[in-house]
């Protein structure tokens, strides 16, 4: 349907054949360019497929030096009067890398402009186009791939300028060593890039040590071997190897290059002890320092495994010297570990034996392993005293019995030099030690709870001297195991409880402690006497609280209630103790109240806010007393005239009244016949009867007397202001006032005063005069007032009958 083209291509017959070798020949016919027509129907060179055509690679040389160089001609076969302008496009052309191809718009020859490497660009896809001269497509663009074809020019290069490889000493013939590789740039799939190894060159070093051909190599793969035995590390210690690298199978393009192969050691040879024998000298009683060293030869690789050596000592039982290897000398270093003892071994002869670290090789000679001996001499030293053991350990009961042994020998001296003994910490001071034994006792009963005691242990420092001074000390650890020491004491002493014994809250918590630990203390026992279990009983709550609580109702009161409280420990202690319980009526909450607060609690009580109203009151009330009271002290003192004191004014009521009204305390518990004062008062006006009247009297008390012998309601004289400034004047004043009382017509007269002394007769309690003897003074003997003190000397003088 569609109108077909056709093409003229250079080669046109020879691209649908394939290439039989790498570089192919060209003649003339190849280069002469042909037609050929793509879009035809048929063509040859041509491929059908489905409906388009395949049109086979176009292939170019690389290099080639006869630029421009045509290369393809496209036509088109379709019936068109006017001019067909040919177009392409693609990598090459308009597309990086540009300029390496053109097309002739008019005739359709595809030209390379520049030489082409293949090792850049193998192939190129471009696309030609058959346009009219208005830009139309006349056909559909034809696709057409250039191939770029390879020549040999690039040399093969090794990966490395420089291989390092290794072999152990004595490897047998064809054992791998390295491998070698090297690239070529041409095309891998020609024999442009086909490469060949060899070995061009041997040196060994040192120099001339290896003259025959030891190693091959492997011309495809690059692997390199020995060829030969006679790999000897102790005479040569490495070789050097030229390599070369050649493309086409061999034939073609060569480089250098070089391989390095290092005869490795292995432990083909055993280290020798020089000498095999050695004296040294040791110290008694130190430790960890170098005691000497010792010497081998080995001929492997030094450094290595195969070279070091491995020490070891085969007769020293009691692990007291060790044997170490100095990396840098590989001398063996013998060291004192334990402390050695003169007294017990003066000399030790030691055997050495030496190894290598790494196994021995089964290409090394068959040889006795390497011996050597080592006689070691102690020499003596003053050693200091030892103790058996640091810390010494002493379990004992708190209340040991003072002078109890606690520990004996404790310390002994290697020397057997004779041993002083002391104690240099003893902060309770509760032990002592015999200078001469050491043996430690107990100087006093011990503390649990002293300050010095922590978790049950007890700390002090015991020394010990030889005779030539060498001293040690050891710390003594004292393990007090706890004894029952104290019984336990109850608590609370006091309490209430409630009156209703049928209330389940009615009771009083009792509880004890203990001064003693466990398992002297808790759990406790609480327990009634049996005259007391009747109104009282005690119930066990938990190991340390019980509740007492009546059986009973009992009234209100006090009650003395005796509880007996016991312990666990071994013997069992146990205590007494009285408990004073206060029975009461409780409220809901079961908490004491009053007997008011009992009956306003009641049904026909009142409310707790109106008893907070009346409270306020009663309050208040006393608050106005107060106040009234204070008033009126104040007016009485505004009362006092001007120019008056304090002691004397006039006032309503004389300050002096109260003098009578609460020193008179009459007679005993028979008086009824007072000092009669009837010259004091009208016995008319006042009654006698006891009580509250004056005794004799019936004078109310607090109520002013009055005097019989003096006119009534007659002013007060003047009384004396204030004492003198002057003290000579105080006479003066006492007197002034003196004579102004006596004749006051409104006081009672000075000698009333004798009332206040006056006791009445018949008391029962009897006289003081019962105290003294019924015997005269001169009888009596005092000299026992000598005896109680210096507080009763002296009375004891006053007695004194000289």
């Amino acid at each position: 349907m569609a109108v077909r083209m056709w093409m003229v291509f250079v080669l046109g017959s020879l691209l649908c054949q394939a290439w039989t070798s790498a570089e192919p020949q060209h003649n003339e016919e190849e280069l002469h360019p042909r037609t050929l027509y793509p879009w035809r129907n048929q063509g040859k060179g041509m491929i059908r497929v489905k409906r388009d055509w395949i049109i086979p690679p176009i292939r170019v040389l690389e290099n080639s030096k006869q630029v421009p160089e045509d290369l393809v001609q496209i036509k088109s076969d379709k019936i068109f009067t006017g001019v067909v302008i040919y177009k392409l496009e693609g990598p090459g052309v308009d597309q990086e890398p540009k300029n390496l191809f053109e097309i002739d718009d008019k005739t359709g020859i595809i030209r390379s402009k520049r030489p082409l490497d293949r090792e850049k660009y193998n192939s190129f896809t471009l696309k030609a186009f058959a346009l009219s001269p208005s830009g139309e497509r006349l056909e559909n663009p034809t696709t057409i791939e250039i191939v770029v074809l390879d020549q040999n020019d690039n040399r093969p290069a090794f990966t490395k300028s420089q291989f390092i490889g290794s072999v152990s000493e004595f490897s047998v013939p064809g054992t791998s060593v390295m491998s070698v590789s090297a690239t070529d740039a041409d095309d891998p799939m020609t024999e442009n890039a086909y490469l060949s190894y060899s070995i061009i060159g041997q040196e060994s070093y040192p120099a001339n040590a290896v003259t025959k051909t030891m190693f091959g190599i492997n011309n495809e793969t690059g692997a390199i071997y020995t060829r030969d035995v006679g790999l000897d590390r102790e005479v040569v210690k490495s070789f050097q190897l030229k390599l070369q690298i050649a493309d086409m199978g061999g034939m073609g393009l060569t480089s250098e290059g070089v391989a390095i192969i290092h005869v490795t050691d292995i432990n083909n040879h055993i280290p020798q002890f020089s000498p095999a024998s050695y004296s040294m000298t040791a110290v008694e009683n130190q430790k960890d320092y170098e005691l000497g060293r010792v010497n081998v030869t080995d001929r492997d690789d030094p450094g290595t495994g195969n070279w070091e050596a491995k020490y070891s000592i085969s007769n020293d039982p009691d692990g007291y010297f060790a044997i170490s290897t100095d990396p840098a000398t590989n001398q063996g270093v013998l060291t004192v570990v334990k402390p050695l003892d003169f007294e017990a071994q003066s000399e030790y002869v030691l055997t050495l034996t030496v190894g290598n670290l790494n196994p021995l090789s089964n290409k090394a000679p068959n040889l006795p392993v390497s011996t050597a001996t080592v006689v070691v001499t102690v020499v003596n030293q003053n050693e200091a005293p030892h103790f058996r053991e640091d810390p010494i350990q002493i379990v004992v009961p708190e209340s040991v019995v003072p002078g109890t042994l606690l520990k004996s020998n404790i310390a002994f001296d290697p020397d057997n030099s004779h041993l002083r003994y002391e104690i240099i910490r003893d902060p309770d001071r509760w032990l002592s030690i015999n200078g001469d034994t050491g043996d430690i006792s107990a100087r006093r009963t011990f503390n649990m709870r002293s300050p010095h005691v922590k978790n049950n242990i007890y700390n002090a420092v015991v020394k010990v001297t030889d005779a030539d001074g060498v001293s040690t000390s050891a710390t003594v650890l004292i393990t007090l195991k706890e004894t029952n020491d104290f019984p336990p004491q109850l608590f609370p002493l006091s309490g209430s409880v409630c009156k209703d014994a049928s209330r389940t809250s009615s009771g009083l918590v009792l509880s004890a402690v203990d001064e003693d630990l466990a398992p002297h203390a808790a759990p406790f026992t609480f327990e009634m006497p049996v005259d007391l279990s009747i109104n009282w009983t005690i119930i066990q709550v938990n190991d340390t609280h019980a509740v007492l609580h009546p059986l009973v109702e009992l009234e209100a009161g006090e009650y003395a209630v005796t509880v007996l409280v016991s312990d666990s420990g071994s013997p069992v202690l146990s205590a007494y103790a009285q408990v004073n319980v206060t029975v009461c009526p409780c409220d809901s909450f079961g908490d004491c109240k009053s007997e008011a607060g009992a009956l306003l609690g009641s049904s026909v009580g009142i409310s707790f806010i109106a008893l907070i109203i009346i409270m306020a009151c009663i309050a208040l009330l006393l608050l106005l007393l107060l106040l009234a009271v204070a008033v009126t002290t104040c007016g009485r003192r505004h009362h006092i005239k001007k120019g008056t004191g304090l002691l004397v004014g006039e006032s309503e009521d004389d300050i002096r009244d109260n003098v009578f009204n609460y020193d008179e305390q009459g007679g005993g518990e028979e008086d009824e016949n007072a000092f009669n004062i009837d010259l004091l008062w009208n016995p008319n006006d006042m009654p006698s009867t006891p009580g509250p009247y004056y005794p004799g009297t019936g004078v109310p008390r607090g109520k002013q007397p009055l005097r019989k012998d003096a006119p009534q309601n007659l002013p007060s004289p003047i009384y004396p202001r204030r004492p003198p400034a002057d003290p000579t004047d105080i006479e003066d004043y006492i007197n002034d006032g003196l004579e102004a009382a006596d004749n006051d017509p409104n006081v009672p007269p000075y000698d009333t005063a004798l009332i206040y002394d006056y006791e009445g007769e018949g008391s029962l309690a009897g006289s003081l005069s019962s105290i003294a003897s019924g015997s005269s003074d001169g009888d009596q003997d005092y000299d026992y007032l000598n005896s109680w003190g210096p507080r009763f000397q002296k009375l004891a003088n006053m007695y004194d009958p000289r």
